[in-house]
């Protein structure tokens, strides 16, 4: 499977509402997979400054990521094949 970036713009938005989000990602995610087009959440970074959102998510598409987070009424920018680059083991 491969990670994909979903680029969000959110001015304005409030914790309450990030939580509402990524739950609503969340739920879209395992709902697509229950229907057996993978899509897993990964994680989500907010930048207040910018009110931007970029979220990382891992599946087979980039197709099958703009489903989950049409079906999850969340709005994006872009979808783009990104790379993960998590912190070498110490």
């Amino acid at each position: 499977m491969t990670v994909f970036a979903v680029e969000r713009s959110l001015p304005g938005v409030t914790m309450e509402a990030l939580a509402g989000a990524q739950a609503a990602a969340i739920g879209a995610a395992a709902a697509s997979s229950a229907r057996g087009v993978p899509v897993r959440y990964l994680r989500s970074v907010f930048l207040p400054a910018d009110a931007r959102c970029v979220c990382l998510f891992e599946a087979g598409s980039a197709e099958a990521v703009r489903s989950v987070n049409d079906a999850a009424g969340l709005p994006y920018s872009a979808v783009s094949e990104a790379m993960d680059l998590p912190a070498p083991a110490a």
